[in-house]
């Protein structure tokens, strides 16, 4: 499923603004390889209480 917003960071902001483009897709790639981890952190916080 792509939202609105990742649409139009992935496919229209390339052609708007290209420098900001590449900023934003690193920042993106980067959340999307520690998501993971951050879901093991909330499970280990829910259940150490």
């Amino acid at each position: 499923m792509i939202t609105t917003v990742h649409k139009d960071v992935t496919e229209r902001l390339k052609n708007v603004d290209a420098k900001l483009f590449e900023e934003v897709r690193m920042v993106l790639d980067k959340n999307l390889s520690e998501r993971h981890i951050r879901g093991g952190m909330a499970t280990k916080r829910k259940y150490s209480h």
